[in-house]
């Protein structure tokens, strides 16, 4: 460690103050061994005027004004009185952080934070420089108005740093702003564990052969702050006996990669015992805060903590139990560990899991409540209700956040004010209709609806959890409690929505597990109960912009048919187009004969075309897997003189007269003489059309894209020909084939 020459800088201070010449040779910094040397060290609190390494060992170098500057900052102020106090108390040098560390060498800054507790431990005295008291005495109360910012205690109570300054040495010597002495940590110790909630037996006696569990030490940090967070981590270091190197800039990791050390050295579980309120998902606390509740946290014996929990476990798996508990490794998966768990009675992925601690001597082991995700355990932020037999099982907790994005949802709920839904409330954020994005903050938001005809409430819940979107709705026909706002009744179906979070994500998710996010519509119906009405909620990634659109509509069905109420997912084309909106989607729903070819080596998705086909045909698959064309749509059109506003889209295929398209799965080529695509539009009109015949073309194909080729040089006489097509199922046509027959459940 570099050491200040306690005799040396004050007779440099001396020859400087009295305008004599400075040997510019003399050292006033230099290395010492903490174990070897009798040295003071200082603890205080940074302010803006500090004065760094390079200042001092440079002062006597510099010129008369810059020399002056430095010497009439705070910071030189505090380092002289240090020394002065220091040569009273009899000791030749003193450590002080702002100078003592060459703080342009990352190498010996992450020396000295992974040394700095046994510096402080070693050291003879620590003057602790109280600059924000004023009296001639120690406050023994609470004052809220002088200390306003910093819980009615002076600032050097609520940082960081200064906790392993306070534990760390034997003797630690309070002064006030004047340098005044104002008292001692052992004399004061009663006071001091009123402040900072250290136990007082570790204030006279250190942590040496009394070091308390991790949560404890934890929750001494809880309320103090750094000017860098980082080091809320890298403050607690030596308390917690670790070593790590620094890495400003990695922001609140530095206190997971803290924990994960600790991990490593140590099987004290109490160090997943934070409290969980704040949110769901890693093992991990993010901060000190976490740990706010854990001052009387100790640890259970395995004897203890087996006795507790043997009416629970069979027998046969006792004797092992001590050696699991004592073992968990971390692993690229997560934490390997054993647990008793409780799993609780509503949410089957859901369990509480018992930790050997507890929250002091009379209390029973802690319990942490993990929700089971993808094979993983994350903490989870509301209490289970644990009631199923307990099962020992081995884990991995993960500590890697879960992902997270902030989704937009666009809502279309017009379907449900034009049949009798009156819009109420929305909880937490209000929105009526149009755009709403979710935040980590606020990941969940319910809007609340009533049905005029029978005065029963709808609730919407659109939420993100694991990086999931998810969509949940709930027709409640319960009275509603007199005198309850909207707005209180929105609040309660918040939290009870929010409770089986987990539940309403995994059944969105399993409808769409393996398939692509673009591209698809999910799509759920429930029946509205005591009504011959069906809410259909529709669900659509727009790939252009990643705005989750959600269509909320409801339609008459009086053939009283099974609903499913789960989610179903369809593949769809063009759900990147901007001019495709619900009623022009079309379903990738193809007999499995159905061919497909390149164009030009590009995938068209095009399959070779049955004689005289044309776009716009509608029709079905025969038995045989061939297309039975029973119509036109624009010979349907035109014989009603409705053909305005419909008129097809041509595309160019390629700037060469001849294309080649290939079939890969019967390895079979075609030659296509200057040939243009021909694709159904995309317009309001024809979406329209796709509506009005869906009452008759119920679960029909329908021609949506051809290729024709004109006439090729050798062939004068022949007309033009279509030999290759597209063909989808619109939307609104679908019929789910696992309702009853003659049930229709078409998009209305």
């Amino acid at each position: 460690m570099r050491l200040v020459n306690v005799k040396a800088f004050l007779e440099r201070e001396s020859l400087i103050r009295e305008g004599k010449r400075v040997d510019r040779r003399i050292k006033v910094l230099e290395f010492g061994d903490d174990e070897a040397t009798e040295y003071a060290i200082l603890s205080h609190r940074w302010l803006a005027q500090e004065m760094d390494y390079n200042e001092m060992v440079n002062l006597a170098k510099m010129d008369g004004e810059e020399r002056d500057e430095i010497r009439q900052r705070d910071g030189y102020t505090k380092i002289l009185q240090s020394c002065k106090q220091a040569q009273k108390d009899g000791y030749g040098w003193l450590w002080v952080d702002t100078c003592c560390i060459d703080k342009r060498s990352s190498a010996e800054l992450s020396e000295a934070i992974n040394s700095m507790y046994r510096w402080y431990e070693n050291a003879k005295v620590c003057y602790a420089y109280l600059h924000d008291v004023p009296d001639p005495w120690f406050p023994t109360a609470s004052d809220d108005e002088r200390y306003l910012d910093f819980g009615g205690w002076p600032e050097w109570f609520s940082r960081g740093w200064t906790l392993q300054e306070l534990i760390a040495p034997s003797n630690v010597q309070f002064f006030n702003k004047d340098w005044q002495s104002i008292g001692d940590k052992r004399t004061l110790a009663p006071i001091l564990v009123g402040i900072t909630k250290v136990p007082e037996h570790i204030l006279i006696h250190g942590l040496y052969g009394n070091r308390p569990c991790v949560a404890q030490i934890m929750s001494w940090a809880a309320h103090r702050t750094t000017t860098r967070v980082e080091d809320r981590a890298y403050s607690l270091m030596g308390l917690l006996n670790v070593n790590m190197p620094m890495l400003y800039g990695e922001g609140k990791k530095a206190f997971h990669r803290l924990q994960l050390e600790i991990i490593r050295t140590s099987n004290d579980q109490s160090i997943f015992a934070w409290d969980c309120k704040a949110r769901t998902g890693s093992i991990l606390a993010d901060d000190p805060t976490f740990f706010r509740d854990c001052g009387s946290m100790e640890l259970m014996g395995h004897d203890e903590f087996i006795q507790y929990i043997k009416k629970d476990i069979p027998a046969e798996e006792l004797d092992s139990i001590e050696d699991r508990l004592g073992t968990f490794a971390i692993t690229n998966r997560g934490i390997h560990i054993w647990l008793l768990l409780r799993p609780d009675t509503r949410i089957r992925t859901l369990f509480q899991a018992w930790l050997p601690c507890r929250d002091g001597p009379t209390y029973t082991p802690v319990t942490i409540d993990l929700i089971l995700w993808e094979s993983n355990y994350y903490r989870y932020s509301y209490s289970a209700h644990a009631g199923g037999p307990p099962q020992f099982r081995q884990v991995y907790l993960r500590y890697q956040d879960p992902p997270h994005h902030n989704p937009t949802f666009e809502i279309d709920d017009s379907a449900l004010t034009e049949n009798g839904f009156i819009s109420c409330d929305a909880y937490p954020m209000i929105f009526a209709g149009g755009t709403l994005t979710l935040t980590s903050t606020d990941p969940l938001c319910v809007k609340v609806y009533s049905d005029s005809l029978t005065n029963h409430r709808l609730v919407v819940g659109l939420g993100q959890s694991f990086g999931k979107d998810w969509i949940h709705v709930v027709f409640d026909e319960s009275n509603i409690i007199p005198g309850l706002s909207w707005e209180d009744y929105a609040f309660h179906e918040y939290y009870k929505m929010k409770v089986r979070t987990l539940d309403h994500v995994q059944a969105m998710n399993k409808a769409r597990s393996g398939a692509e996010r673009y591209g698809q519509v999910c799509i759920m119906q429930t029946r509205l109960t005591r009504t011959t009405r069906i809410l259909q909620i529709s669900s659509v990634m727009w790939k252009s912009s990643g705005v989750c659109g959600v269509k909320l509509e409801v339609f008459h069905d009086p053939g009283f048919g099974d609903v499913s109420g789960e989610w179903t997912v369809f593949d769809v084309n063009r759900t990147d187009d901007p001019d495709c909106d619900w009623r022009g989607l079309m379903i990738l729903d193809l007999p499995r004969k159905y061919g497909r070819y390149k164009i030009d080596g590009v995938p068209g998705n095009f399959s070779a075309a049955p004689d005289s086909i044309k776009l716009g045909d509608y029709g079905h698959f025969t038995n045989s897997k061939e297309f039975f064309c029973e119509g036109n749509i624009f010979a349907v059109l035109e014989s009603l003189s409705l053909m305005a506003g419909i008129t097809p889209r041509q595309h160019k295929l390629s700037s060469v007269d001849r294309v080649m398209a290939w079939n890969w799965t019967d390895f079979c080529h075609l030659d296509l003489y200057k040939p243009l695509l021909l694709s159904l539009p995309s317009n309001d009109d024809f979406k329209s059309l796709l509506t009005s015949f869906s009452t008759r073309l119920t679960n029909r194909y329908l021609v949506t894209r051809v290729i024709q080729c004109p006439p090729g040089p050798c062939q004068p006489s022949s007309s033009i020909t279509t030999p290759l097509y597209s063909i989808a199922k619109p939307f609104v046509w679908y019929l789910n084939e696992g309702a009853e027959s003659g049930q229709r459940r078409a998009v209305r």
